[in-house]
């Protein structure tokens, strides 16, 4: 399939938006790992862990978006984002059975996590920042015709959606010391994840866009 030709100023758009993206994403999924670990966060450990995944994905895309730039072929840089989305959709299939069995053992063993103001914080800045990131990779994508860079923007909607339900659970659990938020909150976000799994491994298969949340 032959790559349209934009210009060079949208598609250094187009990367500096991503390279904001991942580089936020890594410091999102050090503090969300390293916090989550500390307080027995269910919830914060898998934000985590999901965001590992999406830096691993992110790269990717990033990659294919600076051969563009260069004018290079996209065929070798599709083949590796194939290969990544299999990765990344095993990947989330894993992370969803690990959050199931620990919120089940959570639960049955009433553990509760502890607050932490890092984890609340770190939550607040992503439920703003992704949604802006959304906005303008769409935007860009849209300019440049990449529909890999619009379905990115799409996941970074989720990873708002899954922000916002930690803030959710950390509140509650701050507010009212319900031990088992802790554990429903990691459940919450299993959907999410497991969605963005199946998603991956549709586009892998050539059957969907790379994150099957939608473009519009």
């Amino acid at each position: 399939m032959e790559v349209p030709v934009h210009t060079a100023a949208v598609v250094r758009r187009g990367v500096q938006i991503e390279t904001l993206s991942v580089l936020w994403m890594v410091v999102e999924a050090i503090v969300a790992i390293w916090v989550g670990i500390a307080a027995h966060s269910l919830a914060l450990t898998a934000f985590g862990a999901d965001s590992v995944i999406e830096v691993v994905t992110g790269a990717i895309l990033l990659w294919r978006l600076e051969i563009e730039v260069r004018g290079g072929s996209l065929r070798q840089v599709e083949t590796a984002e194939k290969r990544a989305s299999w990765v990344a959709g095993v990947a989330l299939i894993a992370l969803t059975l690990y959050i199931v069995v620990m919120a089940g053992y959570d639960l049955w063993s009433r553990a509760g996590a502890r607050t932490t103001v890092t984890g609340l914080a770190l939550a607040l800045v992503s439920g703003v920042l992704m949604p802006y990131f959304a906005v303008a990779k769409k935007r860009i994508g849209a300019a440049m015709g990449s529909m890999a860079l619009r379905a990115d923007g799409a996941c970074s909607i989720v990873c708002a959606y899954m922000a916002w339900t930690v803030i959710a659970g950390l509140l509650v659990n701050a507010l009212v010391g319900w031990w088992w938020v802790n554990a429903v909150a990691g459940l919450a976000l299993a959907y999410f994840i497991v969605k963005e799994g199946i998603e991956s491994i549709q586009e892998a298969r050539g059957m969907g866009d790379a994150c099957g949340c939608g473009l519009d």
